[in-house]
Order: C-alpha cells, then sequence, then structure tokens
C-alpha cells in the first residue's frame, strides 16, 4: 500500500453537483440583481469556501451583501440537493479501499453543516474516518486541511494522497506536499487540472479505481 490516507475532494469528484452549484449561483445573483456569471465562470470557484467563491464569481458583490448572497445560494442549493446523485461507483470504489486497509478522509469547500447533510443524504458516511470543511479550516489550496488530517491519522506527506476534480484540490496538495490525481469529470477542465501537475487524471470512477487498485 502506498497511500495510507486517501483524501477526497466532495463536490465534483464523489458527487454530480458542480451543475446544481453554477445553477445556485447564477439564481442568487437574479435575485439580487447582480451581473449573472457565465457557466465557466461560476464552475471556476466550485472547491473553495463559500465565502470566497461568492467573492471571485461576483466580484460586483460588496461585503454588506454577502450574508443576503449566501442565505439564497443555500436557498436555491438545497431546495433540491437531495436529487443530487453520486457517480456510478462511488460506494464500490469507498468500500474496497476502507476494506484494503487505506484510511478514506473528505476535505471540502463544504460548510460543515452542509458536509453532514451530504453525508446523510449519500449514505457515505461510514466509509470515512476524519473530514475537513472550509468554515473550520482556511479554505483551499491553502494546506491546513490536508496538514490537520495527516496529523490526526499520524501519516507523512508521501503515503498520503488528494483526489479532485478542481485546480484548488490539487493546489492544495502540492502546497502540502502531497500527491495529487485529478478527475476530469467535474468542475475544471481538463487543461486546468494538467497545469497543476497531478500525477494523472483519470476520466470516471472506473479508471480512478482501477489506478488505486494498480498503484496506490
Amino acid at each position: 500500500m502506498k497511500y495510507e490516507l486517501v483524501v477526497f475532494d466532495w463536490d465534483g469528484t464523489l458527487l454530480d453537483s458542480a451543475g446544481a452549484i453554477v445553477r445556485a449561483i447564477q439564481s442568487s445573483c437574479q435575485d439580487l440583481d447582480l451581473p449573472i456569471p457565465d457557466d465557466a465562470r461560476a464552475r471556476h470557484v466550485i472547491g473553495l469556501g463559500l465565502a470566497d467563491a461568492l467573492r471571485h464569481a461576483v466580484p460586483e458583490l460588496k461585503p454588506d451583501n454577502y450574508q443576503a448572497m449566501i442565505e439564497r445560494y443555500r436557498h436555491h442549493y438545497l431546495a433540491g440537493d437531495q436529487t443530487l446523485k453520486l457517480f456510478d461507483g462511488v460506494p464500490e470504489m469507498l468500500d474496497r479501499l476502507a476494506s484494503a486497509g487505506h484510511v478514506l478522509a473528505v476535505a471540502t469547500g463544504k460548510s460543515r453543516l452542509g458536509l453532514e447533510r451530504a453525508f446523510d443524504h449519500s449514505g457515505l458516511r461510514r466509509f470515512f474516518q476524519a473530514s475537513r470543511c472550509a468554515d473550520e479550516c482556511h479554505s483551499k489550496p491553502h494546506p491546513q486541511m490536508l496538514e490537520e488530517l495527516m496529523a490526526e491519522f499520524g501519516v507523512t506527506a508521501d503515503t498520503t494522497v488528494m483526489i479532485g476534480d478542481t485546480s484548488h484540490d490539487l493546489l492544495m496538495a502540492s502546497n502540502a506536499g502531497v500527491d495529487s490525481l485529478a478527475v476530469t469529470y467535474g468542475a475544471h477542465p481538463h487543461e486546468h487540472l494538467l497545469a497543476c501537475r497531478p500525477i494523472i487524471c483519470l476520466n470516471s470512477i472506473k479508471e480512478l479505481d482501477q489506478w488505486l487498485r494498480d498503484f496506490g
């Protein structure tokens, strides 16, 4: 076993939620009569903490209006989050990794409340021994989430891998001195992921699972 600790991003990596996040950002802007970001701009901020994401997606948003924007975003996202689906093969992959003895964790731009809700809806809580969220750590790409997880389990950077669908995930891994695997079916385009120099870009959960079987 090369990687004792396998850390997953959530949105766009395990859960097919990137489109819902984009729509929630755009609908929130419409509610508040703000310029509506295009899909590419809205997708780029997925993985950041919510306040950081809104600041980048909607630069016209004044600090006094952050809370109103966050409330509208949560309204739109939570209205449909129970209908979101895991990518095909996720539970089976996690079950195999856990059974093989890997420690599994989540590092996400979601809030703690949001991740707990997602754990409950998805049924994946049982696979993860720890998690870190953007409202209890610095937002990605700061390495704090990974540093805390490694410290919690007493593992080193060379036995840890971060798996994510955004440049924020991959840069966080780089900043922590950790290997990264990019998945191309989520929020960020292939070329953005390649620029962050992951070990490999994988196009599906099936490919990810096979790579981890062979090399993880």
